[in-house]
């Protein structure tokens, strides 16, 4: 976040503008108060020891040196009007990213796409093809992902492709299939795999913005925005599973996104999309999806990922 920048109100000099006046002629006078004072200080440190004269010279240097000192750098009061000032010309001459930016490039480097293959039975040689694309989400180190289960269930082989573009194969550990979750590992990781910050989704309300990072159709990765539309949702899967506790989301999805995070705008993993509302047989988006809560992630699967 760009620091927002203050001004100084420091007061310009005083007196700055003032002409000198113009010089006279030198009249004799008869002397001062101010004169007889300075005269008497002078005899007085000539009565004085040469050290002791030396050290009250000293002393009056440095507590004037102070005063001058303390009076240039006196610390000016800011106010919420300088505040506001400030704020205001940041708004206006920096062009900010949106939330839905900062977040989904919090997330970029976590997320994978997920393609599996099966044996081609029309090739004689047994040569795979590819079956499906789905999305997915690094949640550990050791290259441990969540996807969903109906993305990856019966491929006889499951690539990854990673941020960096490093692909691997990856197996299935665990499985949840009420929420239709799974949980799979990469065989190969690049070196400086990033894993998502999981968040919670007991703290989201209706109308809380979410980001959907994933690869519908197989393009991507492809980031859409929009608001929490519903909580503790029940929908019925593929496979006539009946899900329940979903997150609900007007946040575009497609077929390719189910597997990938819905995130907060922090950047956090609030939860896994899973299924997109479909009246008709067309299979794309007309405004619902559901996603199930990183908490239904986390148990049942034999591991957790938290």
């Amino acid at each position: 976040m760009k620091r927002a920048a203050l001004y100084s109100r420091k007061p310009s000099a005083q007196g700055a503008d003032k002409m000198p006046a113009p010089a006279t002629a030198a009249v004799p006078h008869a002397p001062s108060s101010a004169s007889r004072k300075a005269s008497n200080t002078t005899q007085r440190l000539q009565r004085l020891p040469l050290w002791a004269a030396l050290l009250v010279c000293a002393l009056l240097s440095a507590s004037l040196t102070w005063a001058l000192t303390r009076q240039a750098g006196a610390p000016q009061r800011l106010t919420q009007d300088d505040i506001n000032a400030a704020v205001l010309h940041t708004l206006n001459t920096q062009d900010l990213p949106s939330r839905a930016a900062r977040a989904a490039q919090l997330i970029a480097p976590s997320v994978v796409r997920v393609h599996t293959q099966d044996e081609d039975k029309k090739n004689p040689k047994g040569e795979m093809q590819n079956t499906g694309v789905g999305s997915g989400v690094v949640i550990s180190e050791e290259g441990v992902i969540l996807t969903n289960l109906h993305v990856v269930q019966g491929a006889k082989r499951i690539q990854v492709t990673f941020a960096d573009g490093t692909e691997s194969e990856a197996l299935v550990i665990g499985v949840q299939p009420e929420n239709d979750l799974a949980v799979i590992k990469a065989k190969r990781l690049p070196d400086d795999l990033q894993p998502a910050t999981l968040g919670s989704s007991q703290n989201l309300q209706p109308g809380d913005e979410v980001v959907a990072v994933g690869f519908p159709f197989g393009i991507g990765p492809s980031v859409s925005a929009g608001v929490v539309s519903g909580l503790n949702r029940s929908f019925g899967s593929e496979d006539k599973t009946m899900m329940r506790g979903l997150i609900q989301a007007d946040a575009a999805a497609n077929p390719g996104n189910s597997g990938g995070p819905l995130i907060n705008m922090a950047g956090e993993v609030v939860g896994i999309v899973t299924a997109i509302l479909n009246p008709t047989s067309a299979r794309t988006f007309i405004g619902i999806v559901f996603a199930a809560t990183i908490e239904s992630a986390g148990g049942g699967m034999g591991v957790s990922p938290f």
